[in-house]
């Protein structure tokens, strides 16, 4: 398959698109063919050599994707093979084929397509956390949120 791969720290010209091993998939795990993937401020900073993956997870850079279940590991039962999905990732987004495990995994929300689902983990999660794990919101309580107008 192919992955994009930092070849050295250093700004976008140090990023190469090469042949790669294909992700093996642990018994918890997805293999997804990807579909899309976002940029995260993160993969900038590992680009440049200032925030190296963690242990045991993908070299390659992209911390979530959207894409097809190609694969299912032996453990999970929640998920099947040609589900549509997105995945918040320790690494390996920019590739065409990730392994992540289940948990991390999301359905696509009805109505939104594979290439916008690329962006929705970081964020929702991001909300959640903010919202209801920080913010304590709770039942009852006003949230607003503001939309602009596309």
């Amino acid at each position: 398959m192919k992955a994009v791969v930092i070849t050295s720290p250093g700004g976008p010209e140090v990023l190469q698109v090469q042949e790669v091993e294909n992700p093996k998939v642990e018994d918890d795990e997805l293999l997804i063919k990807i579909e899309a993937t976002a940029l995260n401020r993160a993969d900038t900073l590992q680009r440049k050599g200032l925030h190296p993956p963690p242990k045991g997870a993908s070299p390659y850079p992209g911390l979530e994707c959207s894409g097809i279940i190609e694969a299912v590991g032996k453990g999970v039962t929640r998920w099947k093979i040609g589900d549509q999905v997105c995945a918040l990732l320790s690494g390996g987004g920019y590739a065409e084929k990730v392994s992540v495990p289940a948990g991390q995994v999301l359905p696509v929300p009805p109505g939104v397509c594979l290439k916008d689902a690329a962006s929705f983990p970081e964020v929702a999660c991001t909300v959640w956390s903010t919202v209801f794990m920080m913010g304590r919101l709770s039942a009852g309580e006003t949230f607003l949120v503001h939309l602009l107008p596309t």
